[in-house]
């Protein structure tokens, strides 16, 4: 049988009476065309980005609080997506099915590579719980995915002064604050997108992160440097024109969010449809699987289910347009929604 989705205390539950398709009301095409391009921005005052910014993470917001139960595929498809741009900015060549590969097809326990790495970093920000984000053996394990040296003393440091970043300034400065606290120890913007999307996840009550910024080109474009010791991060009035440039890319990310969120739903509603005519042992355990997960190998352990008996349910479900392949290989096949 497969289960319905579980309210969480954390969450707000949808009103008595409002239907699926008020919840998932597009968002308002007044929103779409005040997000500005790069060469726009320059023209806009940072109070209105700020307000467009708002607006989107707001839509988004409503989103997450569905709780979806594909909300897992949807996070960890955008992960891949912020990969895919970490990779490329750091000069490698794996896109997003390279990264795919690497990781679904390693074997338990061995090292899946950098490119693997970078991809793992993004998951855990989609995977782990909110409030395990931001921990020192969190931000520790992240920092070594993305090719940084250990470094106990930066680490330290920001265990203790990102939480205090996220509870005591205004949404804008916190998120200006990741970026700045990121670069101040030398890690540059990638870790800045990381770290903002873990403060947003913590300060709206989300159970889970998002990933956003991390496929925001001109976000995680940076050098490290590192800033002298003792500096102070700037907030909103000390630098408007990036602090704009991040809400804006802010406000973009939210919005691919929500536009992948309606497609994954669309095809979440195709595979639930024809889950009943499913007859096969496990059946239940790989739809929740394809729900929860970007992706899965044909090869994977299911309990229940046989490697010929997961291939064969794999082409029904391909046949009934419920999933599609994703590889496009005849053999080592990864099938996802």
């Amino acid at each position: 049988m497969i289960l319905r989705p579980k309210p969480s205390p954390r969450h707000h539950a949808p009103s008595p009476g409002v239907g699926l398709s008020a919840l998932a009301a597009p968002v308002p095409s007044w929103l779409c065309r005040a997000v500005p391009d790069a060469q726009a921005l320059a023209a806009q005052r940072l109070e209105d980005i700020a307000i467009v910014a708002g607006a989107a993470i707001g839509a988004l917001d409503a989103i997450v609080r569905r709780q979806e139960r594909w909300a897992g595929a949807w996070r960890q498809r955008l992960a891949l997506a912020a990969a895919a741009m970490t990779a490329r900015q750091a000069g490698r060549i794996e896109d997003e099915a390279a990264l795919r590969d690497a990781v679904l097809l390693t074997r338990p326990g061995d090292d899946v590579g950098p490119a693997g790495r970078i991809l793992l970093a993004w998951r855990r920000l989609a995977a782990r719980p909110a409030e395990d984000l931001l921990t020192e053996k969190s931000l520790a394990a992240v920092l070594e995915d993305l090719g940084h040296a250990r470094d106990d003393e930066a680490v330290s440091d920001l265990a203790v002064e990102l939480p205090q970043l996220g509870s005591s300034i205004g949404m804008v400065g916190m998120v200006t604050g990741a970026f700045m606290a990121a670069e101040r120890h030398g890690f540059g913007r990638t870790f800045g997108c990381w770290l903002a999307n873990a403060l947003l996840t913590q300060r709206l009550g989300w159970t889970h992160a998002v990933p956003l910024l991390g496929a925001e080109p001109a976000l995680g474009a940076s050098r490290p440097r590192r800033v002298a010791a003792g500096a102070t991060a700037p907030t909103v009035e000390a630098g408007p024109e990036r602090t704009k440039a991040l809400l804006a890319g802010q406000a973009r990310a939210a919005l691919r969010a929500i536009d992948l969120s309606t497609d994954l739903e669309r095809r979440a509603e195709r595979l639930l449809a024809v889950a009943p005519k499913l007859r096969a042992k496990g059946a239940d355990l790989v739809v929740e699987k394809l729900l929860s997960e970007d992706a899965v190998v044909a090869s994977q352990k299911i309990a229940g289910i046989s490697d010929r008996g997961l291939r064969r349910l794999f082409d029904r479900l391909v046949e009934l347009g419920a999933v599609h392949e994703l590889s496009g290989r005849p053999t080592f096949r990864i099938y996802g929604l």
